[in-house]
């Protein structure tokens, strides 16, 4: 446990120095603006492009993983849809919370982290993780929210949907990685290779540093509520990703311990970009993507030890 607290560590201690950078006022919202822009618009692209395309992503798919993915996911996500409902939340709320519930921050914490710490074995499952996030639940939230405002839902809606899903850099870069592999093959040519792995340098440490700049203007408000979305992020929807992977369906141990990784992320930041834009709950999203991240360092290092003997 000591080991694995230590290797995960320093992930974190970047999340806090772009806290307490951005607490002091040294690191003002418009520099964290930027900084975030850059990584989602650059950096991490970058590294996601290289990845896809020189790493057989691929092989990591199969039918048992999306439905391994999709049990344990909607399973989190129908039971905070559920109390939310039953507290009389209106499915608006709802559907932020269940978002909060199972959504992680894969992109700028758990790519960094896992391929930090597993290597390319980790590249293949996390980035097939990741484009299921933003497809399918990145799909659902907006709908949901614009359904239960509107009464019903126009096609209208549905294209600006599915145009913001196919405009979204980390989808764009991961199928433009996936394509350049099926066309050219996975060897990139140096120039363009060294290039995208300057600029994936870089997305590391930015999109940690720019996370705890993000959160520092953050309250813990709405504590009883963050208490329960984070329980269900952090606990609930670890173990039943590893129930549905290890379980149910034939997956083999290290993809299904790199899913049971990715389930284990903190509340993923865009909900509250999502939460604010819509006005939905966005107070309680905030809270909870503070004590998430906060908690994850000793939850995310637990199930780190507890999945180790899947590598090995």
């Amino acid at each position: 446990m000591a080991d694995i607290f230590i290797n995960v560590f320093p992930f974190f201690a970047v999340i806090g120095c772009g806290y307490a950078s951005a607490k002091s006022g040294w690191f003002t919202e418009t520099a964290t603006k930027w900084l975030t822009g850059f990584v989602f618009y650059f950096a991490l692209p970058a590294m996601l492009f290289r990845f896809s395309a020189s790493t057989p992503v691929a092989k990591s798919f199969s039918i048992d993983f999306l439905l391994a993915y999709l049990l344990a996911t909607l399973a989190v996500y129908f039971a905070a849809t559920t109390i939310a409902l039953i507290r009389r939340r209106g499915f608006a709320v709802a559907a932020v919370e269940a978002q909060c519930s199972c959504i992680g921050n894969v992109g700028f914490i758990g790519i960094p982290m896992l391929y930090g710490l597993l290597g390319n074995a980790a590249i293949g499952p996390i980035i097939l993780y990741l484009a299921l996030d933003l497809i399918i639940f990145g799909t659902v939230i907006v709908v949901v929210i614009t359904a239960s405002r509107a009464g019903r839902l126009d096609v209208q809606s549905c294209k600006r949907v599915l145009g913001s899903i196919l405009a979204n850099p980390m989808i764009l870069s991961i199928s433009g990685g996936l394509i350049w592999a099926a066309l050219f093959g996975p060897d990139l040519p140096r120039l363009m290779d060294d290039t995208l792995d300057l600029a994936a340098g870089a997305a590391t440490p930015c999109a940690l540093f720019a996370i705890g700049a993000f959160l520092a203007p953050k309250s813990a408000e709405r504590r009883e509520d963050a208490v329960m979305l984070s329980t269900g992020k952090l606990v609930l929807h670890p173990l039943l990703m590893a129930f549905s992977t290890l379980m149910i369906f034939d997956i083999d141990p290290a993809i299904a311990g790199v899913m049971i990784a990715a389930a284990a992320m903190p509340t993923a930041g865009n909900i509250f970009i999502l939460a604010s834009h819509y006005g939905v709950a966005a107070q309680r999203v905030a809270s909870t993507i503070l004590l998430s991240t906060v908690l994850g360092v000793l939850t995310i290092s637990l199930t780190l030890v507890l999945i180790d003997p899947l590598f090995s």
